[in-house]
């Protein structure tokens, strides 16, 4: 709802290093991305399914998990973590570690070169849109070499395969009909038909679409001015929390629906002169096709 007011922000903790935080992100994010490259094993199939039969779980994924949650165990005892596959532990820190072990599975298990992991570290309670924000975060691309990572204040960066790092920044964009739009559709078919009939009314009025198949990418490709804007329904906390932050510290702008923070209803990133026409075409479509 337009003008709604949106929850405070919680605090950081005191004495929080985030630059730490990043680096343990940035570090944590390469080995589990080697891990899911070096120990693929051949022949890899579905291990299980989650919301409907399309939307896989593979053995990689659990292990790439269990990974994530033995490093950062290891590195930061007192924080809890927020994991896909594997639900929250608690922690007493007041940091959370939301991770995603593959984000772009269903791209993993065809070997379409589009997929990361994401591992963001967060303060308040993630499971409560607009009762938390990333502080640390960082996504990795492990066959692309591409390492996209920022902290709360510090800027969002990139560094290449070849260890080549650039200072990201949104494009300025500034209307509809000249953005290029990613976006991204849920595994349940009631879901898809209605994201289907949104994305054929907005599609005449933007420069084009693309759909990648990893939110944490698209929110990245965002903030390197790859795509213009990238909208979602359905996300989870560990789709978003470190793609958001990278994207924000780029200079774009990601929000709900308007006057709304962040959440599985909708997510929408674009540089600030896009944004909220975005957010307002998306908010008045969404209400005609549900």
């Amino acid at each position: 709802m337009a003008g709604a007011t949106l929850p405070e922000m919680p605090e950081l903790p005191e004495g929080l290093d985030l630059a730490a935080l990043e680096r343990l992100a940035v570090d944590t994010a390469h080995e589990a991305g080697r891990f899911i490259v070096d120990e693929r094993p051949g022949g890899l199939g579905v291990a299980q399914t989650k919301s409907s039969a399309t939307d896989v779980v593979t053995v990689m994924d659990q292990g790439c998990e269990k990974l994530l949650r033995a490093l950062l165990g290891a590195a930061r005892p007192d924080d809890a973590i927020l994991g896909e596959e594997d639900g929250a532990t608690d922690g007493t820190s007041g940091i959370t570690w939301v991770v995603d072990p593959i984000d772009g599975t269903v791209n993993y298990l065809y070997e379409i070169p589009a997929y990361c992991v994401s591992v963001g570290a967060v303060v308040g309670d993630p499971t409560r849109p607009g009762h938390w924000r990333p502080v640390a975060g960082a996504v990795y691309n492990p066959v692309s070499g591409e390492m996209f990572h920022a902290r709360l204040g510090g800027g969002a960066h990139l560094v290449d395969a070849a260890g080549q790092r650039r200072r990201l920044r949104a494009g300025e964009v500034g209307t509809l009909g000249q953005a290029l739009v990613a976006t991204g559709f849920g595994y349940r078919a009631e879901v898809r038909r209605a994201q289907a009939a949104v994305l054929a009314e907005l599609i005449p009025h933007i420069r084009d679409i693309r759909r990648a198949g990893s939110a944490a990418l698209d929110l990245c490709a965002v903030a390197a001015g790859r795509v213009d804007a990238y909208y979602e329904r359905g996300l989870n906390p560990w789709d978003l929390a470190a793609g958001w932050l990278v994207a924000t510290e780029a200079g774009a702008v990601v929000s709900g629906l308007p006057g709304r923070p962040p959440a599985k209803e909708l997510v929408v990133a674009a540089g600030a002169p896009l944004a909220a026409a975005l957010g307002a075409r998306l908010a008045d479509l969404m209400t005609v096709a549900d």
